[in-house]
């Protein structure tokens, strides 16, 4: 088999999609154990490749892989895996497996793989490591979820103030285990409390005698150990960061975030917002099972069902009027409707720009004054359509000037709860992308169809 497949096919349509025979060749030869076939098929695939391979095999095909491989397989591909994957995986290898693996990669990384396994297997992977690595994985796992502290890889190069360019770079040309990327070289003092940063370019531009104080970038942002990685996003993306030196509460530097580090948190935090929005929880993935899934959306659901009900009392409040008039329980929706996806708009930019940290407190009054007037103007206009279409429909006198009115009432409340209601959610300290969705709709359902309904009632006499 191994000849069949010496010009492996490639791994991905011209779309980026992972093709199907390139799958079937590799588990063709998992489940005939051709370890060489193996090797020609993954053996040089990237980690996000071989990440996309294994979550296109059958789940039992997937830690066979990782042990026919053996030492040639790049654990690092389990950081692009879903949790659930990941976490079947590593249930199914030995502890001394997975410590061999993850030995061989970077700290950051490994950290990923073992987080979130119970404690004692984790203990059990650590007990199987050289105590140097040991230490570094488990002070960086004893740092807050989500923090620096977790994302930072704890490689990195730390040289003296009184050294000089050439002995920096006699150390990094003699040291055997560099990190596998880096972008400058950090200054600490001999209690290791971090003193500036060295930029490569610089260093290697510079002549060998020149101090490395001189070169050194005293005032260079740092991050602390235990910040939020989505603050240390923002501060990426503002200065245009390419790595920042993690320092604990005694400024001793710790460890290094790279930009790679953060642009996983970027999509990762864009996800959790995006899937909050449509009350979705911020773990679920392609991969759970279905009662998972169904279990995580459950709560989502029974409160929009609760909010259904409330809007739902509107109409039932104005029943008598409804059977006087057909038309008024026809149009009802297209008004709350409209509403609700004008909301959806105004909340949308809302919480996105909350989470950015755009929308503040400091010019919150500009932006609600212009989401205000937005809905103002997309009401008028709306206004004008609903209404001449309504009268067309139903060549009932007054009853376009009624659904525009409500039209314009409804826009505007709309654009008010899509901005107050996530920025009221946010000063309370919950999370607005979570909190905000079941809340607005509620808002322009009920003012929709109170609105519509009340102002026909009061237009044409309803009783």
């Amino acid at each position: 088999m191994t000849d069949q497949i010496t010009e492996k096919p490639p791994l991905r349509d011209d779309d980026g999609t992972i093709r199907a025979d390139f799958v079937a060749e590799a588990a063709r030869a998992i489940e005939a154990v051709d370890v060489p076939a193996l090797r020609v098929l993954v053996g040089d695939l990237h980690e996000s490749d071989l990440g996309a391979l294994l979550e296109a095999l059958d789940p039992d095909q997937r830690p066979r892989l990782v042990e026919l491989l053996g030492i040639d397989f790049d654990f690092t591909a389990l950081t692009e895996v879903d949790d659930a994957v990941r976490e079947e995986i590593l249930d199914e290898l030995l502890p001394q497996t997975v410590a061999d693996g993850v030995r061989d990669i970077e700290t950051d990384d490994a950290v990923t793989i073992l987080e979130d396994m119970p404690r004692e297997e984790r203990t059990e992977i650590l007990d199987h490591l050289p105590p140097a690595e040991r230490i570094a994985l488990t002070r960086s796992l004893d740092y807050p979820e989500d923090s620096a502290g977790r994302r930072m890889q704890t490689e990195f190069i730390a040289v003296a103030p009184d050294w000089n360019v050439g002995c920096a770079i006699d150390y990094m040309r003699e040291t055997a285990e560099l990190p596998e990327q880096f972008y400058e070289l950090y200054v600490v003092d001999a209690d290791s409390r971090f003193l500036g940063a060295v930029p490569l370019d610089r260093l290697l531009r510079s002549q060998r005698p020149v101090p490395i104080k001189d070169l050194m970038e005293a005032e260079r942002r740092r991050v602390p150990a235990d910040v939020d990685q989505e603050s240390v996003a923002r501060l990426f993306q503002r200065y245009d960061l390419v790595a920042a030196p993690v320092v604990d509460a005694n400024e001793r530097l710790v460890g290094v975030i790279t930009f790679d580090d953060v642009a996983d948190v970027i999509v990762e935090e864009a996800e959790e917002d995006i899937k909050a929005l449509g009350g979705v929880k911020a773990d679920e993935e392609l991969s759970d099972t279905v009662w998972t899934i169904a279990r995580g959306r459950f709560n989502w659901l029974l409160v929009n069902l609760a909010t259904a009900f409330l809007a739902s009392s509107v109409l039932g409040a104005f029943e008598g009027q409804m059977e006087k008039m057909v038309a008024l329980a026809v149009l009802a929706p297209i008004v709350a409707s409209q509403g609700g996806n004008a909301t959806t708009q105004t909340m949308t930019i809302a919480v996105r720009a909350l989470a950015t940290q755009e929308l503040s407190y400091a010019n919150a009054r500009r932006v609600i004054i212009r989401e205000l007037l937005v809905g103002l103007l997309n009401g008028l206009a709306f206004a004008v359509i609903t209404g001449v279409a309504a009268y067309a429909w139903f060549q009932v006198p007054g009853l376009g000037i009624v659904i525009g009115l409500a039209m314009i009432c409804n826009l505007i409340a709309a654009a008010a709860g899509g901005i107050l209601i996530p920025l009221g959610l946010h000063r309370l300290g919950i999370d607005p992308a979570v909190a905000s969705s079941p809340f607005v709709t509620t808002v322009t359902d009920v003012v929709g169809f109170f609105s519509f309904l009340f102002i026909a009632t009061l237009w044409f006499g309803l009783r």
